[in-house]
């Protein structure tokens, strides 16, 4: 039986395997709407059949490039079509960081102007539709620690990430 779209089906979607787990990216006609991290052995859109299109087939590479050490920025069309304008002015400033930097929450607030903002920032952060992408995994307490992970199994995740990139943490 065909799957009938709707507005929540992305135009197109592709899945792959990643040492992170199983990884789900979306799009639509001019970029890139979402990657997912496998949870619990789950993707979001699971039993939703994949509609590749060239823009998924370059982030696949690029992704693969970046799992194997041979990539560290991203050249793709992002297209975050949801979020306020406060989480978009955080994802913004992730976008800037790149492979192998890092940033205190607090950091990040002064730097868009909401000093004093660390549960807002934390949320927004956490609400990044493009993990890795644009790396929230690079937010860390002042202190290097690990204070969460929405994406794939956590905390594990992010360890191996900021591993990956030779991002002390604690």
């Amino acid at each position: 039986m065909d799957s009938i779209p709707t507005a929540l089906t992305p135009a197109h979607l592709l899945r792959l395997p990643s040492p992170i787990g199983r990884l789900e990216l979306t799009a639509d006609d001019e970029g890139i709407l979402s990657l997912s991290i496998e949870t619990d052995g789950q993707l979001p859109l699971d039993a939703t059949p994949e509609e590749p299109s060239p823009v998924l087939q370059r982030a696949a590479e690029q992704l693969g490039e970046y799992f194997a050490g041979t990539r560290q920025t991203f050249d793709l069309p992002v297209h975050l079509t949801r979020g306020t304008e406060f989480q978009r002015s955080v994802w913004a400033r992730l976008a800037s960081l790149t492979f192998g930097d890092v940033i205190s929450y607090g950091a990040l607030g002064n730097d868009i102007g909401r000093p004093g903002s660390g549960r807002a920032i934390g949320g927004a952060v956490g609400a990044n539709p493009v993990p890795i992408i644009i790396g929230c995994h690079r937010v860390l307490a002042t202190s290097g620690q690990i204070t969460g992970y929405s994406a794939g199994e956590g905390i594990p995740t992010k360890a191996w990430l900021l591993s990956h990139e030779g991002i002390a943490h604690r």
